[in-house]
């Protein structure tokens, strides 16, 4: 009888060990997944945001907590702090040249984009580009695709590291978090977007007071 018991218990040992490794490499690759532009949230609640229909999550106004500093080296070469455009809605956006869905929702970033710069709304638009070997590789993206404004280079998505666990954060490619003007995190998409879901986002931030 103590023969029989002993094989059964190895096998259950090694059936967990198999287990946790397996949620082990599905939590490593959450961050570096490149969501395909079908797929659906969970629509779950929860740190005080609420999930919609759409996929776009939104917390509260007097929920909001502060976003972490976002800094570092554009793709052209300059430097940006996300913390110097506060006053500004401003909308972060995590892409990779390398996506699908990154290329699919581009042409809308860079109309709305410029709609919002040539109404001379307060809303700044900021890329953070993650995964990409080279910076030349992400310009030749920002110009296939017509994308003006600057996209901090962020090759190993430390930036996305950055955000307080239980927020709005970006863990998925693409990602779009919206800041409002107090620099606080306010909403956050993680499909690839279009032009009147972009708005979607942003518009209600706008009103604000």
């Amino acid at each position: 009888m103590s023969h029989s018991r002993a094989p059964r218990r190895r096998r259950s040992t090694s059936g967990r060990a198999l287990l946790l490794t397996a949620v082990s490499l599905a939590s490593a690759l959450t961050l570096t997944a490149c969501t395909d532009a079908d797929s659906k949230p969970n629509g779950s609640s929860g740190g005080g945001y609420v999930t919609g229909s759409g996929g776009v999550s939104r917390v509260a106004q007097g929920e909001r907590t502060e976003a972490p500093k976002l800094d570092g080296e554009t793709v052209d070469g300059s430097t940006l702090d996300v913390s110097t455009l506060k006053g500004k809605v401003v909308v972060l956006n995590v892409w990779g040249s390398w996506c699908a869905p990154c290329r699919a929702e581009a042409p809308h970033f860079a109309k709305v984009s410029k709609e919002f710069a040539d109404a001379g709304k307060d809303v700044a638009f900021v890329g953070i580009n993650t995964r990409d070997s080279s910076k030349q590789t992400a310009a030749s993206f920002e110009t296939d695709f017509g994308i003006t404004y600057p996209s901090i280079y962020d090759p190993v998505g430390k930036l996305m590291l950055r955000f307080p666990k239980g927020t709005l954060n970006p863990s998925a490619i693409p990602a779009t978090v919206v800041l409002d003007k107090e620099g606080r995190i306010a909403a956050r998409a993680q499909v690839a977007m279009d032009d009147v879901a972009l708005r979607g986002m942003i518009e209600p931030l706008l009103a604000e007071k």
